[in-house]
């Protein structure tokens, strides 16, 4: 009887949390399509291409929602039990609090599940290819190599780039000048730089080495500021620039590893692994607060008080962990703190709701 009631209770919640994120993807891609409108037409970027990268980008917003998705579902889910007398029915026959927390906990795990399989596996290399696919369409006058930093040549001067911390700002850029027949003139190396107008790049704090026509000299200069001026846009710059929000756990790790290794600055993606590992803790957590909404003093409100409810929590949620990721590193909090505090705060909450209702 228990393990029919507990594939009842969970098939509910996933149904329900199916049909939401479904809404909430089309939702999604109909504002990700509208944000394109301003490039179509920019180089060889068509409406089509913006369709397809639309639809490569929807795992990533998958994985993103579907906490929210998991709190309006079980929110759905739950409530419709509630409204037809079956919970009432289910508590009457022994069935507790904790019995239903781990019911519904299964359901949250196979959620977390499933945000695992598509944030590791699927909308890491789609979301990659639709950068791609996009700023080759718009620059294609532009060549680019590199999967951990950007290798780009814009005529005779190539530029690396290993960090970008900001849409305008790098870090780990090298220049290299190149004559007419292909032989190096400079290397001129810096530890950040800025795009300021026109596309004009603003080396700070740059080394420069100056080799002679005949390669037997070369003469080292130090500058606060150097201006390379360059065609190159940021948004070309930093398609091959490691971005957390695409990268899964273990490309995360590694590239940490690396950052550390080079001694450069790794919290932003220190923050968003923990923010990954916290966000699967979360669907659970998510899935049980719906509980309380229809067992408890809530039970008697209304289907759309709890849709309300849910996305007044879900869009707090989203609102916090965002905000907490952006100037996490600006507080200089630990990395750890940042990604789960969002969590802790949903845990408590849950917690109480259901000690209330217990």
């Amino acid at each position: 009887m228990t393990s029919v009631l507990a594939r009842y209770i969970v098939r509910t919640v996933l149904g329900y949390t199916g049909l939401v994120m479904l809404v909430l993807l089309a939702l999604g891609a109909l504002f990700l399509f509208i944000g394109q409108q301003d490039d179509i037409g920019v180089g060889s970027y068509t409406a089509t291409q913006a369709l397809m990268f639309v639809g490569l980008n929807l795992p990533s917003y998958l994985f993103e929602m579907l906490p929210v998705a998991a709190l309006i579902g079980g929110l759905l889910g739950l409530g419709n039990l509630a409204r037809g007398s079956e919970l009432v029915v289910m508590r009457a026959a022994g069935v507790t609090t904790l019995r239903f927390c781990i019911w519904l906990g299964w359901a949250g795990l196979l959620l977390a599940g499933l945000m695992f399989v598509v944030g590791e596996y699927v909308a890491p290399p789609l979301g990659q290819y639709a950068r791609q696919m996009k700023v080759f369409a718009k620059f294609d006058e532009f060549s680019l190599a590199g999967s951990r930093g950007t290798w780009v040549r814009d005529g005779d001067t190539i530029i690396s780039v290993d960090q970008q911390s900001a849409s305008r700002r790098f870090g780990g850029i090298k220049v290299f000048q190149l004559d007419s027949e292909r032989r190096l003139v400079s290397v001129a190396r810096a530890e950040s730089a800025g795009v300021a107008r026109d596309n004009v790049w603003q080396l700070d704090t740059s080394v420069e080495t100056a080799f002679a026509p005949d390669s037997r000299s070369a003469q080292a200069s130090r500058n606060s500021r150097t201006e390379v001026p360059t065609s190159l846009s940021p948004e070309f710059l930093g398609l091959a620039i490691a971005d957390p929000d695409s990268m899964g756990l273990r490309d995360l790790r590694d590239y940490i590893a690396h950052l550390q290794r080079n001694d450069l600055q790794s919290t932003k993606y220190e923050t968003a692994l923990w923010a990954r590992v916290s966000r699967f803790a979360a669907v659970m957590f998510v899935v049980m607060l719906a509980l309380p909404f229809s067992v408890g003093s809530l039970r008697n409100s209304g289907q759309g008080a709890r849709t309300v409810i849910g996305v007044l929590i879900g869009a707090g949620f989203v609102l916090i962990s965002k905000t907490l990721e952006s100037s996490g590193e600006l507080f200089d909090l630990a990395p750890v703190l940042v990604g789960w505090i969002p969590t802790a705060l949903l845990a408590t909450l849950t917690a109480t709701l259901l000690w209330r209702s217990r």
